[in-house]
């Protein structure tokens, strides 16, 4: 089975007697439904709803839990905890050295006693373990991303960048980084209105074209018209956000989608539950 070493991730324990009902109130991940040997998605918001900081949160023993993210956003992520602390009987804090690694294609299921390895739920079940603590395994990271953009799941930096991005925008509704009925937590309102609104309309989509795609952060465009931007790629594959609405236009218009000057077919992952709109707007205008 493939393995890639992730160098630029770190790991932050929140552990003690308050530690989940200390998460669950700030959050957007519902811990109630955090399973021992899982890692769901989560993020922590701005008051107005944007992501401020993405992470992957497990168990970590008793009233404890590890939240992975990127290293160059951690201490900023820990200063965040820590302004929210207030009297919660918690200690935050961030291992020195981060060993992650992540596990695919095959079709295992950490023990729920491993609490050095993990589900990445974000993806089928079985498909993806990330393991915490150093292995010997070959890594593979053009792998692992050609993996990744092929399963359709967005991360911060490479697809998209904090504070810039709502929850729905990367579908983190659609793989359970949302727990749309526990109760409050930052910026929960202005996520919990656009889920019974359904008014998202940035999307991650998956782009191909027939010859290698340019940079991430590539504009999309329709008749010079921006619809969206270029995240990951690998080759000829990629990760884009698009406003599908336009994007819906387009094709009903038959109009060209360009990515620079490269075209490209974009397609919503497999596994989503939303669709592109059945009445599209035009591709005019703001």
């Amino acid at each position: 089975m493939p393995f890639a070493q992730l160098k630029d991730r770190a790991l932050i324990s929140v552990s003690g007697p308050d530690a989940e009902h200390f998460l669950q109130n700030i959050l957007t991940t519902d811990l109630d439904i955090l399973a021992p040997g899982e890692a769901k998605p989560g993020a922590l918001l701005t008051p107005q709803g944007k992501i401020l900081f993405d992470f992957l949160i497990s168990r970590d023993g008793e009233n404890a839990f590890r939240l992975e993210c990127r290293a160059d956003i951690s201490d900023g992520f820990v200063r965040r905890l820590t302004l929210y602390k207030l009297r919660a009987k918690v200690e935050i804090s961030k291992a020195d050295q981060a060993f992650v690694t992540v596990a695919w294609g095959h079709e295992s299921t950490p023990s729920q006693s491993d609490s050095a390895a993990a589900a990445d739920t974000r993806f089928p079940k079985g498909a993806v373990t990330r393991l915490y603590g150093e292995t010997d395994e070959r890594s593979d990271l053009a792998a692992w991303q050609a993996f990744r953009i092929a399963g359709g799941i967005a991360e911060s930096g490479s697809d998209y960048q904090l504070g810039d991005a709502f929850p729905h925008d990367v579908l983190l509704d659609e793989t359970g980084g949302v727990g749309f009925k526990k109760g409050c937590y930052v910026g929960q309102e202005v996520v919990s209105r656009m889920q019974h609104r359904g008014t998202a309309r940035r999307r991650v989509l998956i782009a191909s074209a027939d010859r290698p795609l340019p940079a991430p952060g590539t504009e999309l465009t329709v008749d010079g018209r921006p619809v969206g931007t270029l995240g990951s790629t690998v080759g000829t594959t990629g990760l884009a956000i698009a406003r599908i609405d336009r994007i819906k236009a387009a094709l009903d218009a038959g109009h060209s989608i360009l990515a620079g000057d490269v075209p490209v077919m974009l397609a919503i992952p497999s596994w989503a539950k939303f669709s592109f709109p059945q009445e599209a707007v035009s591709t005019e205008g703001g």
